[in-house]
């Protein structure tokens, strides 16, 4: 089997050196390069063309989220996890909305990273934070909540336009930041919600966000 190429980009050198440890202990991943500054990971990014490249974004002389947006303009098929020292929501929000596959906790298990490197190679979302708490927590539930059925829904039963505020939701971003990024009211977006909702019969966003991620529904809609 192929091995997954990985970049990491961190201005942290311990931190740097640790992830290479983690990383060249696992033979399904070949680590190709490792960046300090953002001028360091767009260069190295555009001559290795890895597959994941995880990435703290939090950088003191640069844009770390414009640093990432442009490696992936450039290289669309490249995978980005950013890796944050604590759960700052907003952060989180911005990241994925500029094309992240998602954002990590640097305190996570060196098992988690690995499978998360996976996941994101997958084209898969992985998120931290708050609205991941409620889409895990919501996890345990769906299953309860079909029991009467065959099987859960699948996402043919939602419009186009449904499907995209149903990726915004996953994201963690609010009705008014959806409503911005696509060019719709407010009103209009709640109204896609409640429809969701209804065609899906749940009552939770954090259900509705759980039920997507858990069938793989980012991936055929974002």
């Amino acid at each position: 089997m192929e091995k997954l190429k990985v970049l990491i980009v961190d201005v942290n050198y311990m931190f740097l050196k640790g992830l290479e440890s983690i990383l060249k202990e696992e033979p399904s991943v070949e680590l190709v390069g490792e960046a300090r500054t953002g001028c360091e990971a767009v260069a190295l990014a555009a001559n290795v063309k890895p597959d994941v490249i995880l990435m703290d974004v939090n950088m003191p002389a640069e844009d770390g989220i414009g640093v990432m947006k442009g490696i992936i303009e450039k290289l669309p098929e490249t995978n980005i996890l950013v890796l944050a020292v604590d759960g700052n929501e907003e952060e989180m929000i911005e990241a994925l909305r500029n094309g992240a596959k998602g954002y990590l906790l640097k305190s996570l298990l060196p098992n988690e990273l690995l499978a998360f490197i996976q996941m994101a190679n997958r084209g898969e979302y992985i998120i931290s934070g708050p609205v991941a708490k409620e889409i895990i927590n919501n996890l345990a539930k769906l299953d309860h909540l079909y029991t009467s059925r065959n099987s859960l829904p699948n996402s043919d039963l939602l419009t186009k336009r449904e499907k995209e505020i149903l990726s915004e939701v996953v994201k963690g971003m609010t009705n008014r930041q959806i409503a911005c990024t696509l060019f719709i009211s407010e009103n209009t977006v709640k109204n896609h919600i409640r429809n969701i909702m209804e065609k899906l019969h749940m009552n939770r966003r954090g259900q509705v966000a759980a039920l997507a991620l858990q069938e793989g529904w980012l991936q055929k809609t974002v």
